[in-house]
């Protein structure tokens, strides 16, 4: 009888994608002296008190809450601490969409980098982090690099507005990108010579259109393609709905499925329900292509090498065979979905 209780909870994360996609959550590393507390959640600049924080801590938080996130979390270190791993084995187990550490020093960017790595390839941690000049070319790493940042009569370094990026990745709907985002506070910047090669090379950065300055496009540090890793893993807005997808059928499956259900062809073949529906609904909302065959499916070629692995036979197992024949504790899927991203490339030809 778990199966509409499945199905409700898939089509409702579906129903309410865009909506949870503005709500995202942003950390960030501050170091601090002017209070002891190690960890502190804030859901709205009115939480912030200004006698927890040096005037540029509390400039940071409010720039980061000026992109509109559900919340802040922020990891305090004392001014004094040069390790990161303190804040970082606090994070661990938090969940967060950006990381932000607008005082970090740049031969600490890599250390930062290579945890975002670890967390989401060892760990399938959703993780992600705008760190200044860090060539990463990886697709949890948002490598923004604009310089002389103006706002009113103070310049920003590169990783002081790392929080305000970050700030407003979290907060954007999947309704749009951050391609052409606009900062009105923003009254200055050193302009790149070449911002075209600047994105090609994996750098977030900021451009000056003549009235404003904005987000030249919302690209992340990757620039190694591969089979697995297209172009479309460059789009930071397309990893953020890959991220979602992630984060919303691994958290169904652990908490109605691990331990409570067997394992048989019949009850993976409800599960796999379960998951297209989710997908239907996010093809509903625009987010995946509604024109677009968006499924899962049991992965026959896993399934028969899991077989073949154990000395089994299966040379006479046709393709139905193999599905129906669940192995031990493992649930071999797979899927194809096109996810959409937002208008922003346009090639008009006029003949005249």
């Amino acid at each position: 009888m778990g199966l509409p209780e499945i199905n409700i909870e898939f089509v409702g994360k579906a129903v309410t994608a865009i909506k949870r996609s503005q709500l995202g959550i942003v950390a960030l590393i501050l170091k601090d002296n002017t209070k002891t507390f190690d960890s502190v959640i804030y859901k709205s600049v009115e939480e912030v008190k200004a006698e927890d924080w040096t005037p540029n801590n509390l400039d940071y938080i409010q720039k980061t809450f000026a992109g509109t996130p559900s919340k802040i979390i922020i990891e305090r270190l004392g001014v004094d601490v040069v390790d990161y791993n303190v804040a970082l084995t606090r994070l661990n187990n938090k969940r967060f969409n950006y990381l932000a550490i607008p005082q970090i020093e740049q031969d600490a960017t890599v250390l930062i980098s290579t945890w975002i790595k670890t967390k989401r390839e060892n760990q399938k941690k959703t993780f992600k982090a705008v760190l200044p000049t860090e060539v990463a070319d990886h697709e949890g790493i948002i490598n923004f690099t604009t310089t002389g940042i103006k706002v009113g009569e103070k310049e920003y370094t590169t990783a002081e507005y790392t929080a305000r990026i970050a700030g407003i990745l979290a907060g954007l709907p999947f309704t749009r990108s951050a391609t052409y985002y606009e900062l009105n506070e923003v009254d200055s910047i050193t302009e790149i010579e070449d911002p075209d090669k600047a994105v090609d090379d994996g750098e977030l950065i900021l451009i000056n259109d003549g009235e404003n300055i904005k987000i030249g496009r919302g690209v992340n540090s990757l620039t190694t393609t591969t089979v697995a890793k297209t172009e479309d893993f460059k789009s930071i807005r397309v990893m953020e709905v890959q991220d979602m997808m992630k984060d919303d059928i691994r958290s169904t499956y652990d908490k109605e499925y691990v331990g409570k259900v067997n394992n048989t062809y019949d009850n993976q073949v409800l599960f796999i329900r379960s998951v297209n529906a989710y997908c239907n609904g996010l093809a509903d909302e625009e987010i995946l292509d509604p024109k677009y065959e968006n499924k899962v499916f049991i992965s026959i070629r896993k399934q028969r090498l899991a077989w073949e692995g154990i000395g089994t036979d299966t040379s006479e197992w046709d393709d139905q065979k193999v599905k129906e024949m669940s192995f031990k504790k493992n649930v071999f899927l797979a899927g194809n979905v096109k996810i959409v991203d937002a208008m922003e490339d346009l090639d008009l030809d006029i003949a005249i």
